[in-house]
């Protein structure tokens, strides 16, 4: 598999809340950029959660896939963490297989905070083509939209700005700065560069979810390294 991704989001909520809204296949597709939908398969006592997934990649378009998942929400440390295996056997998905992990990992006391990260890696199909296309296109894309998705679960826990909301607020804002870009272009050329940067570089408002404000590479050394939990999943 390719270079694998590692995103990292301060939450300042609490431990159970932030467990429903990434464990409940509901609540996880409202925020998570990467899946149009989760579904459960019928649970059997003492084997992983297996479920299936879609992700609209065009209107009436639904690339689907399949994968394993477990959960461990009690841990001697304090920390949760849940890991999984999922599949694509569509011909239109880049990637073929892949795992992950979800780590909980509270930061003092109450609700002070806590580290919500992920790791995962996938191995892409159709041969070299599609490595190259995933290098420099599918992966800096993938590792955006989970960063730009963990900001938009943090503003759901802490200020009660839900997924659909927080999606008008970007899409207003890009529309914003798409106008006042088009405005300055018209009444002087020569000034809309500056104002195109500035259009970009700014950051988003308070409200509106940031990539930039995840962490993009383990903080410190083993933070990365995957749970034992995810060896004892099986293939999907």
């Amino acid at each position: 598999m390719g270079g694998g991704l590692y995103i990292e989001a301060r939450i300042r909520t609490g431990l159970d809340l932030l467990w429903e809204r990434t464990q409940d296949p509901a609540q996880h597709s409202r925020w998570d950029l990467r899946f149009t939908r989760i579904d459960y398969l019928p649970a059997v006592e003492g084997e992983p959660q297996r479920f299936t997934y879609g992700v609209r990649v065009l209107p009436g378009l639904l690339v689907s896939g399949t994968g394993t998942a477990a959960g461990e929400r009690h841990r001697p440390d304090g920390t949760r963490t849940s890991a999984l295996r999922f599949a694509s056997a569509h011909p239109l998905s880049l990637i073929a297989q892949g795992r992950g992990y979800w780590r909980y990992v509270p930061d003092g006391g109450g609700e002070a905070g806590i580290r919500f990260l992920t790791g995962y890696d996938y191995e892409p199909r159709w041969g070299r083509p599609g490595r190259f296309l995933d290098r420099y296109a599918f992966r800096p894309l993938m590792g955006w939209a989970t960063a730009w998705s963990f900001d938009r679960l943090r503003l759901w826990c802490e200020r009660g700005i839900t997924p659909a909301r927080s999606l008008l607020h970007a899409l207003a804002e890009l529309a914003g700065r798409l106008a006042v870009v088009a405005a300055v272009l018209v009444m002087s050329p020569l000034a809309a560069l500056p104002v195109a940067l500035a259009a970009v570089l700014l950051p988003p408002r308070p409200g509106t979810p940031s990539a930039g404000r995840c962490l993009r590479r383990p903080p410190e050394r083993g933070a990365a390294a995957p749970p034992a939990l995810l060896n004892r999943l099986e293939r999907p």
